[in-house]
C-alpha cells in the first residue's frame, strides 16, 4: 500500500520529535537497539572525520554535505545514504536557510548487515543485473515505507521488553524495502558472494580487523581470490585508494581515536597501530587531518568527550 505525500510528512514529523527526545544535546546516541543510532548535530561547519562501518542513514531534518573515498555527496531531508564498506569519511552540517540558522541536523542510522541482504537477495531474484559503477555509496530519496519502519523502530525504544523479538523484524523489514527500492541492485552487488565489490568489500573488513598488521597485497588478493593485478585494480576502484594507502588511513583514524578516548600520548598512539617512527606519524597524521596529532587532539578533545558522556 503506498503512503500518500501528506503521510510520509506526518512520519517524518514523528521522527524528528523522538529523535529530538533522544538526543537532548548534539551527539551521536547508540540506543539499546544493537546498531541502530540516533544522531543531532549542530550547523557549526565543522568538519567531522570518522571512519564509518557499512550503514544505512535516513536525514530527518537538516543538509549535510560528506566526502567519502573521493566522491562528493550532498543529501538532506528524506534522503537515505548507505554505505557499503568501509570508509573514511569527512562531513559537515550545511544551514537549512539564512532563516533557520540554529536548527539541527537530525538523523536516524542503522548498521547495514550485509548477511542479511545476502540472504534476502538470495530469496528474491534480482529483475536485472547491476551496471552502474562500482561505488561505495548510494544515496536515493527514501522510500516512504522505508521511514515508516524507521519509525516503528525508534518507537521500541518505549517498550524496551519488546527489542529482543521486534526489533529484529523491523530491521529486517528496512533491509528488505532498501532492496526493492532505487539502492537495491546496487546493494547485491556489495552484498552478494562473487562480485569484485563483494570481494573487495571482504578485503576491506579483513584490513580494518588486521590493520596493524604489515600488508601484503598478493596474500590479501589470494584470500578473496583474485589475481593481484586485478585486486589491485578493482580495489582502487572501489575506494579510489590503493590497499596500503587504505591501511594507512585506517591506522591514522584508529590512533586518532585512541588519542581522543583512550587517553594515549602521540608517541603510544603511533606504536600501537603499527608505526615504527612516530616522526613519519605526525607528518601522514597532518597530511590527512590538516594540522599536527597534539593540536588536532586538543581542540576535538571536549567535543568528544561531551558526545562520549551522552553515547
Amino acid at each position: 500500500m503506498n503512503v500518500p505525500a501528506t503521510g510520509v510528512d506526518r512520519i517524518n514529523e514523528q521522527l524528528k520529535e523522538q529523535v529530538l527526545r533522544w538526543t537532548p544535546e548534539t551527539g551521536r546516541l547508540q540506543t539499546a537497539i544493537d546498531g541502530f543510532m540516533v544522531v543531532r548535530r549542530a550547523q557549526n561547519n565543522e568538519v567531522v572525520n570518522i571512519f564509518d562501518i557499512p550503514l544505512i542513514g535516513l536525514t530527518v531534518q537538516g543538509f549535510k554535505h560528506s566526502v567519502i573515498g573521493s566522491q562528493s555527496y550532498q543529501y538532506g531531508e528524506g534522503h537515505c545514504l548507505i554505505t557499503g564498506i568501509d570508509m573514511p569519511t569527512s562531513s559537515r552540517i550545511l544551514p537549512v536557510s539564512p532563516d533557520s540558522p540554529g536548527e539541527h541536523f537530525l538523523a536516524v542510522a542503522l548498521h547495514l548487515d550485509r548477511e542479511l541482504i545476502a540472504q534476502l537477495a538470495a530469496e528474491t531474484p534480482p529483475v536485472q543485473r547491476y551496471s552502474g559503477p562500482h561505488k561505495v555509496v548510494a544515496v536515493a530519496e527514501a522510500d516512504p515505507k522505508v521511514v515508516a519502519a524507521f519509525l516503528r523502530l525508534i518507537n521500541l525504544l518505549d517498550e524496551p521488553e519488546e527489542i529482543p523479538v521486534m526489533a529484529p523484524l523491523f530491521i529486517r523489514e528496512i533491509h528488505h524495502r532498501l532492496l526493492a527500492g532505487p539502492q537495491g541492485e546496487w546493494l547485491r552487488t556489495v552484498c552478494t558472494n562473487g562480485t569484485r565489490t563483494n570481494q573487495i568489500a571482504r578485503a576491506i573488513t579483513w584490513l580494518r580487523e588486521n590493520y596493524k598488521e604489515p600488508l601484503r597485497v598478493d596474500v590479501l588478493a589470494q584470500m578473496v581470490n583474485m589475481a593481484t593485478s586485478t585486486f589491485h585494480r578493482h580495489f582502487k576502484e572501489v575506494t579510489d585508494r590503493s590497499p596500503l594507502q587504505f591501511q594507512k588511513q585506517l591506522r591514522l583514524y584508529e590512533a586518532k581515536r585512541l588519542m581522543l578516548f583512550d587517553s594515549h600520548d602521540v608517541n603510544n598512539a603511533a606504536y600501537a597501530v603499527g608505526y615504527e617512527s612516530s616522526t613519519q606519524f605526525i607528518r601522514e597524521y597532518k597530511r590527512e587531518f590538516g594540522a599536527p596529532p597534539r593540536r588536532d587532539t586538543s581542540r576535538l578533545r571536549p567535543q568528544m568527550e561531551a558526545e562520549a558522556l551522552q553515547a
